[in-house]
């Protein structure tokens, strides 16, 4: 079976490189992801913001089935719960730009290191968030699409998050 997927993905990739592939789970032009490589690149804004329950794993202090928008990071290890939906550069008034960042493992403590890199552009920020994942304020001074770099406690995920 492994060599009739090989075989598969050989000519998929050929058919990709000539006129794009389509298959169910045949890939879509990006490498597919493995836990030893860097996840896909996507296209635009890619990270979808979920409106239902959070993650089981990710629920300790909520009560109910913990509904709120959330971005789960590409590899699985970390959410963000985010309070001040949608997120925006600049509030007059009214909530700010909370997120809850939300390790799936139990982690010691150390910092959590947040790289922001805003789509289309060389503006980058980087943001620590003392004592590792938990609360914070993400403040970032253009709107678009930011691509997120998280590492903490030796793990590393990314996700995107868009602000008006």
């Amino acid at each position: 079976m492994r060599s009739s997927q090989s075989a598969v993905l050989l000519v998929c990739t050929v058919v990709a490189l000539v006129t794009g592939c389509t298959a169910g789970n045949a890939p879509t032009g990006t490498a597919a992801s493995t836990p030893e490589t860097s996840p896909p690149a996507r296209p635009g804004c890619g990270s979808p913001v979920e409106t239902g329950p959070l993650p089981e794993w990710a629920r300790t202090g909520f009560s109910g089935d913990a509904r709120m928008p959330h971005v789960l990071g590409d590899r699985g290890e970390i959410v963000a719960a985010i309070f001040g939906y949608p997120l925006t550069v600049s509030r007059p008034e009214g909530p700010t730009n909370k997120i809850l960042w939300v390790s799936r493992a139990a982690d010691p403590p150390g910092d959590l290191l947040i790289e922001a890199e805003l789509d289309g552009s060389d503006t980058s920020v980087t943001q620590r968030v003392t004592g590792g994942p938990g609360p914070s304020i993400v403040d970032l001074p253009q709107p678009g699409c930011w691509h997120l770099t998280l590492s903490w406690s030796g793990r590393t995920d990314t996700l995107d998050l868009s602000y008006r």
